[in-house]
């Protein structure tokens, strides 16, 4: 991506979370949502917007109440950023942060496994070397 498409994507996704933060009056829109990332098209006709939900049960229904408002926060956007063409926007849930927490809570259990193990291993030597005395 050029770097006039990195300015464009990062522009539009501090303003598209700020839209959102402001609340929509649709009721499906709900829970924390942050906007994760922005990815625009070459012609800056058309940008996808991941983001993630908390808590992750309303992700769906969320996604989908911020796809039925993408007009409403495209008039939104084009009142606050200077843009030429505002792009038409596509939501789609960042799964990349349940995979890293998924990740992260199996190397907490790895981590807590081989801690009591460990704490095992040295009873029974402490244990073995009271009886050798």
């Amino acid at each position: 991506m050029t770097m006039h498409l990195n300015q464009a994507a990062s522009v539009l996704q501090r303003a598209i979370q700020q839209i959102i933060s402001r609340g929509l009056n649709d009721p499906r829109v709900r829970g924390m949502i942050s906007v994760t990332g922005v990815k625009v098209s070459e012609d800056l006709a058309r940008a996808t917007v991941s983001i993630s939900v908390l808590p992750a049960e309303q992700a769906e229904l969320t996604v989908r109440g911020l796809q039925h408002a993408a007009a409403h926060i495209r008039y939104q956007l084009g009142k606050a950023v200077r843009m030429r063409r505002v792009p038409h926007l596509t939501f789609k849930l960042d799964e990349a942060l349940k995979k890293e927490a998924r990740i992260i809570a199996a190397i907490n259990e790895a981590v807590r496994s081989d801690e009591q193990t460990d704490g095992a291993r040295k009873g029974e030597q402490e244990s073995m070397e009271d009886q050798e005395h």
